[in-house]
């Protein structure tokens, strides 16, 4: 028999892979917050609309954004108003159904405030009594909201607006126009 010989002790391998992994894991997270902190909190978004005096104290169709949306009317309302709208002058933003998922018994019309000039202008247009609400939006963009019971758009709309002299007005900064891709229709 043979006495047991002590074994020497196996060099243990340090195993560098799984701290690096963290190290460069953390790193990434932190410079991820990093760069949406700094993203917050220093905006470079264009303004959203340029206060004006308007020359002729008359605020027209071509210097407001109006979105058009279906709140219980017939597929195809929302379209058509748009439509007749834009040949009217207005600029149109967005033409889909209801975001906020109400339905909306007749007409209702949405803006800054209720007495702002653009959502004046834009209730003008009907033929039907708008029910007019104030959200405080920052772009001045007018909401049109069809319902089940809205007919059609007045054909004597209102052709423009007086503002007061000297009151600024905020039109719609327009947006700047971008090359189109070889390949793509314009609209």
């Amino acid at each position: 028999m043979t006495a047991l010989q002590v074994q020497p002790r196996p060099r243990r391998r340090i195993r560098w892979r799984t701290p690096i992994t963290m190290v460069v894991l953390i790193g990434i997270l932190v410079s991820g917050g990093w760069w949406g902190w700094r993203s917050l909190s220093k905006s470079t978004a264009d303004p959203n609309c340029v206060q004006q005096t308007l020359p002729n104290n008359r605020l027209v169709p071509d210097q407001v954004v109006v979105n058009v949306y279906n709140g219980g009317a017939k597929a195809g309302t929302a379209a058509e108003t748009a439509a007749t709208l834009e040949k009217r002058g207005f600029n149109i933003g967005k033409i889909m159904n209801e975001p906020q998922g109400k339905k909306i018994n007749v007409l209702a019309v949405r803006g800054t405030t209720t007495k702002a000039p653009e959502v004046l202008l834009v209730a003008g247009q009907m033929s039907q009594k708008a029910s007019v609400y104030a959200d405080n939006r920052p772009d001045h963009t007018v909401d049109i909201v069809v319902g089940k019971g809205f007919t059609t758009v007045n054909p004597k709309g209102l052709s423009s607006v007086i503002v007061p002299t000297n009151q600024t007005v905020c039109i719609p900064a327009p947006k700047g126009t971008q090359p189109i891709p070889s390949g793509q229709n314009p609209r």
